[in-house]
């Protein structure tokens, strides 16, 4: 008893408020959220503006408040996001990859097995090592008979990013790094298991994603079978049932430019924490794959083409200039932002946007959507600086996207990040071997409370 007494007055000391009779206590939690919520948001609120800009060390509260942006606290060796010139890959430009990259007989865009051999060695391959790469994956392509038993029991009421990670996670009887690690192999040689398990698992995403499509869109019918003579964006294509070259083409690009984009995105950076508990690649890339899906991340070309939708539904498919203008005011006067355009770290248009755009002006340069994305461009940019909000008013990568696979048919907007997740695979399980390689240990910043925080800056 003296015990429990010592512990209540120690915890009244550090400002543990007493318990209230358990007769007066709200049962339903919601409830009694609703009531403590907004009084931590009043509270937090006057404090961020007190306090906000006081340092925390090298960073100040309102940065990790914020989401902790701008705080350099991870090494992605894969590729550098820079504010004003955009992504680099193993310190080539996307320009740069489109030109040096090898192309498919006849193809005019970069194979994204040239970008993950740049990723995973820093060095631009030759047309034999992307051949090699197209063979491998081709090879590792089948899936386990549960996995597919299962994609095939999913309700089609499950939307395509869930039945994707939850194939990927189940995928994991595969595990060659889950198998080594079991049998006690030296840390040292960690990283050669995870690059099987790596090219496993892109190899079973286009098979995974076609299986997904099928079953949602296209009655089930079969994904037919991978020919090893062909590079993995086309199997892809085949296994859906896209077999115009130049669609084709566009996923080459597609699947290129989506790969990377430094290490804190919320999907990179999940990969990366979760591999750092020594998960295997299957389980590290389902979590990836869940950020992925949040409407701030993945989701963000299925709301431009909402938008766009509106925009056609309000003003007509051939806008002049002036009812676009109102069109785009109506919506940040409503609260609301113009979707595609900012980005947490660029500050300046999209270089993925830009390659996607030549694109359009090369294949669809006349296509009614295509022309209305072009002159959004033209007009937010200045819309957005007049409002004085954005930081970055320049579109990024998900102004453009939606819009392309529209004009070549693959409307269903549910999808679209499923394409994302199968092209942002290179990008994080290129870093996933990499961690393994580097020895780097398991993630595990600092946390402070409020109150702490309060304590010690505000009262």
């Amino acid at each position: 008893m003296k015990s429990l007494i010592r512990l209540s007055s120690r915890a009244t000391n550090v400002g543990i408020k007493p318990v209230r009779s358990l007769a007066t206590q709200p049962t339903n939690l919601k409830d009694v959220l609703a009531n403590v919520i907004p009084e931590e948001q009043k509270k937090i609120g006057a404090f961020r503006k007190q306090h906000g800009n006081k340092s925390l060390g090298e960073y100040t509260i309102d940065q990790a408040y914020g989401g902790m942006r701008g705080i350099t606290g991870l090494v992605t060796e894969t590729s550098l996001l820079d504010p004003d010139e955009g992504i680099r890959f193993r310190g080539y430009s996307i320009p740069e990859c489109q030109e040096m990259l090898p192309k498919a007989p006849g193809g005019k865009e970069p194979l994204p097995e040239g970008l993950f051999w740049l990723l995973m060695t820093g060095q631009i391959p030759t047309a034999q090592q992307v051949a090699w790469v197209s063979h491998e994956w081709a090879e590792r392509a089948d899936l386990p008979s549960h996995v597919v038993t299962m994609l095939n029991n999913f309700p089609s009421s499950l939307h395509p990013m869930a039945q994707f990670s939850a194939a990927i996670v189940a995928c994991n009887t595969e595990s060659q790094f889950k198998a080594a690690y079991e049998k006690g192999v030296h840390k040292s040689t960690y990283w050669e298991y995870v690059y099987e398990d790596a090219m496993e698992v892109i190899a079973k995403l286009p098979t995974i994603a076609a299986i997904i499509y099928r079953n949602l869109y296209k009655e089930g019918s079969s994904v037919g079978t991978i020919d090893n003579t062909k590079d993995w964006s086309e199997n892809f294509c085949d296994m859906m049932g896209y077999t115009d070259p130049k669609f084709v083409e566009l996923m080459r690009l597609y699947l290129t430019i989506h790969t990377d984009h430094e290490g804190g995105n919320v999907s990179a950076h999940t990969v990366h924490l979760v591999g750092s508990a020594l998960s295997d690649p299957y389980l590290s890339f389902g979590a990836g794959m869940c950020g992925l899906a949040g409407p701030l991340h993945g989701l963000a070309n299925q709301e431009v083409l909402v938008w766009l939708t509106k925009v056609v539904n309000d003003v007509g498919m051939h806008p002049t200039d002036e009812s676009l203008k109102e069109w785009i005011w109506k919506t940040l006067k409503s609260g609301q932002v113009v979707p595609g355009y900012g980005h947490a770290v660029l500050r300046k248009t999209d270089p993925r946007y830009t390659c996607q755009m030549e694109f359009a002006q090369k294949h669809l340069p006349d296509d009614p959507m295509f022309k209305i994305v072009a002159q959004v461009y033209k007009l937010a940019p200045d819309i957005l600086l007049e409002q004085g909000k954005a930081k970055n008013p320049w579109p990024n990568v998900d102004a453009h996207s939606g819009v392309l696979l529209q004009y070549y048919g693959l409307k269903e907007m549910q999808y679209y990040t499923v394409l994302f997740g199968v092209s942002r695979a290179l990008g994080v399980l290129a870093s996933l071997v990499w961690d393994r390689a580097l020895g780097l240990p398991i993630e595990r910043p600092k946390s402070v409370t409020s109150e702490a925080l309060m304590n010690k800056y505000g009262h």
